[in-house]
């Protein structure tokens, strides 16, 4: 996608030396995924493994990374942080939109997202988008939780 100057561009990412790039934007980002840590070679595995990586681009700079990833009909998502500096300004509705974009291209009937059980800003974003939390909680102590929306 493509926009002007106050736009956010997401790229896919598969190239060695942009996933390198990806992972430089932020040293400090994270992710909601208690299996995956900000290393480059979980980033590797994660596309590896079939997730769809994009870095979230802001005039000119990586500001996140977002990845996707169809299984059937359903999209999964998750995100990292926005940089610091960039929060406030409305990017995580931009990223949102974009997985709901994704998966209206891609003839999804849901869109699963993930995020961490403390991240109460996301679970605010989440329910504006009209995401329902569900009951399932992931990884090897709990912490992530899942997000469903139905698409029509």
């Amino acid at each position: 996608m493509q926009g002007n100057a106050n736009q956010l561009v997401f790229n896919e990412v598969t190239k060695a030396d942009d996933i390198q790039k990806v992972f430089d934007y932020n040293i400090d980002a994270f992710s909601d995924s208690p299996d995956f840590k900000w290393t480059l070679d979980d980033i590797k595995k994660e596309v590896k493994d079939g997730w769809h990586l994009y870095s979230v681009i802001l005039n000119g700079e990586i500001i996140s990374a977002a990845f996707c990833k169809l299984e059937g009909e359903v999209l999964h998502s998750k995100n990292t942080s926005i940089k610091i500096q960039h929060q406030g300004s409305g990017y995580s509705h931009r990223i949102m939109e974009f997985f709901e974009s994704r998966a209206k291209e891609l003839k999804s009937s849901s869109i699963v997202h993930y995020c961490a059980i403390d991240n109460f800003r996301q679970y605010a974003l989440n329910e504006s988008h009209g995401y329902v939390k569900t009951s399932r909680k992931l990884g090897k102590l709990g912490h992530t939780t899942e997000w469903i929306k139905l698409l029509k």
